[in-house]
């Protein structure tokens, strides 16, 4: 998505510098709960991932914000 957010506005615009801003602030969620808790071997992760979605909307509301603020 970000990718094809950046074709079609052009890589200065601000939706391109949102989404990049949203998926640099947001991405790792999934990616540590499989690595981090694989290895130790947790095997129930609900309310880590109720957590971890929780502080990813917070991530993507605090990106937008900061986005509107900086380059709005």
């Amino acid at each position: 998505m970000l990718i094809k957010t950046m074709k079609n506005y052009g890589v200065d615009s601000f939706p391109a510098l949102t989404a990049a801003t949203v998926q640099g602030s947001t991405e790792t969620t999934f990616y540590v709960i499989a690595v981090y808790y694989g290895a130790v071997g947790i095997r129930r992760i609900r309310h880590t991932l109720g957590c971890a979605l929780v502080a990813d909307l917070a991530g993507i509301v605090a990106s937008i914000a900061v986005c509107y603020w900086f380059f709005g």
